[in-house]
């Protein structure tokens, strides 16, 4: 039977055996590495940057000879189309059109291969150039213009860019670093500037074949943003299912340059927007609502371009009812907004009182109506300045109070009927003693509205005593005999 012992060891004699195998297996790994890394090494080196045949080869192919003579027979036989109304997936046209959209795509990236290969040659004679002109067709067609001449007061380059770039140019073309290439070399740029024309030429050719046959490939795009720039999205796209699958914050962007406005103000250069920008709802639309209209456009092309991939409406009824929402929509952003309507007052109460008038309302409204005291304190002299409860202003101020009499803030009351019907009242009745007279009367009598009365109980005892009182209710008067006559 085994040790603990001996079962440690026969696992450390595995995990040494297993460490063994693996370092051959990474040796293995290596080494086709090695091998895959010459193989790219020999494909670099055998790769001729100087030779523009060794860069730009699409041009050889015969797939671009083949769709390039295609469409020269499509655009000289005219725009006619099958009786069939439907472009179905086998029919040769729409693969032409299919075609003719990924041979754009390769073009595009094919002139961007030439930019460079220019660029590069002609970094030489005018680097600042390159950060100046940033478009490769408008670049090969500057490097073309100038050649070998360093001064640019000689070179025409009217028409090929704008006038504040053209200024530019020929300033920092005055203070370049650079010198003149040798005559190979500006050979060899030439040659690629020619090929990056020619392929711009016929790319344009390929568009126009496609726009040609774009109300019968996409009626409904073509309806809101017409046969060109849908031409355009489609070829830049790399055909109408790309396109359909593309969100519409890519579809603005498509075919959009990088602008360079030389120090420039910015307010008025549209950026991020490509071909969308020659559509006639966004040259109609007003400059401040361009880019929202942009926006709007963007995103009913991209379901047109959805609604005509899955050949839901060959009418084109979509496209042209989504091109009168977004034009409903850009007449309503135009409109001022409602004027302002004055607020009507409130409806007057109609409904009777409950409240009456009479001497009940009368009663409760003089108890409970402002003081002269409070009226007093309510006003403010004009130009002097009235007394307060913590002074200087501070605390309650006291108004008029103390400025009209003699400076005391405690007033007179006046006369009130309330208060004369009250003292009539309670005058009537007789507080303290009674009538009688004996050693327990007081002549103080407690008076609601006076308070401690001093008063005679004896004149009271008095009036009574006299009239029909003194007959009837007097405390020593007796019955009478009446005699007969």
């Amino acid at each position: 039977m085994a040790t603990l012992a001996d079962s440690f060891l026969a696992d450390l004699d595995e995990l040494s055996d297993n460490e063994a195998d693996i370092p051959e297996e990474e040796d293995v790994d290596a080494e086709k590495m090695e091998e895959d890394v010459d193989g790219e090494l020999a494909d670099l080196e055998s790769l001729n940057y100087d030779d523009l045949d060794s860069v730009s080869k699409l041009q050889k192919t015969q797939r671009y000879n083949d769709i390039m003579q295609k469409v020269d027979d499509a655009l000289q036989k005219g725009s006619e189309v099958s009786d069939h109304g439907i472009v179905l997936e086998d029919d040769p046209e729409y693969q032409l059109i299919v075609d003719c959209n990924q041979l754009s795509v390769d073009i595009e990236n094919e002139i961007v291969v030439i930019h460079n290969f220019i660029r590069d040659k002609y970094r030489l004679k005018f680097p600042e150039l390159e950060s100046l002109v940033h478009h490769p067709i408008d670049y090969a067609r500057v490097v073309k213009k100038i050649g070998n001449e360093m001064d640019l007061t000689l070179v025409d380059l009217e028409g090929l860019l704008p006038s504040a770039i053209i200024m530019v140019v020929s300033v920092t073309a005055s203070t370049t670093s650079g010198k003149p290439l040798p005559e190979d070399v500006l050979q060899k740029t030439v040659e690629a500037c020619d090929r990056a024309l020619a392929l711009d030429g016929a790319k344009k050719k390929v568009l126009d074949f496609v726009e040609s046959r774009m109300v019968y490939i996409a009626p409904n795009l073509s309806a809101i943003v017409g046969s060109a720039v849908a031409a355009k999205l489609m070829g830049t796209a790399g055909g109408l299912s790309a396109l359909a699958k593309m969100p519409s914050c890519n579809v603005q962007l498509l075919g959009a340059k990088k602008k360079n406005l030389a120090g420039f103000s910015t307010a008025t250069s549209q950026f991020r927007v490509g071909y969308l920008e020659q559509t006639e709802i966004f040259q109609s639309t007003p400059p401040p609502l361009r880019m929202r209209a942009c926006r709007l456009l963007a995103a009913k092309s991209a379901l047109a371009a959805r609604v005509d991939s899955t050949r839901g409406d060959q009418t084109g009824k979509t496209g042209r009812a989504l091109r009168e929402e977004i034009r409903k929509k850009i007449e309503k952003w135009q409109e001022p907004p409602p004027p302002k309507l004055p607020k009507p007052l409130p409806v007057p109460d109609s409904e009777p009182k409950k409240k009456r008038g009479g001497r009940r309302l009368r009663k409760r409204k003089e108890r409970f109506a402002v003081t002269d005291m409070r009226k007093l304190a309510n006003r403010m002299q004009f130009g002097v300045p009235e007394e307060s409860s913590l002074g200087d202003g501070l605390g309650e101020g006291y108004g008029m109070l103390g400025q009209a009499g003699s400076g005391k803030l405690r007033i007179s009351a006046g006369p009130s009927k309330l208060a004369a019907k009250v003292a009539k009242k309670f005058k009537e009745k007789q507080y303290g003693s009674s009538g009688a007279t004996s050693g327990l009367t007081s002549s103080l009598a407690f008076t609601p509205v006076q308070g401690i009365e001093l008063t005679n109980p004896q004149a009271h005892a008095h009036q009574l005593g006299s009239g029909t009182q003194s007959t009837y209710f007097s405390d020593t008067g007796t019955f009478s005999k009446i005699k007969r006559t």
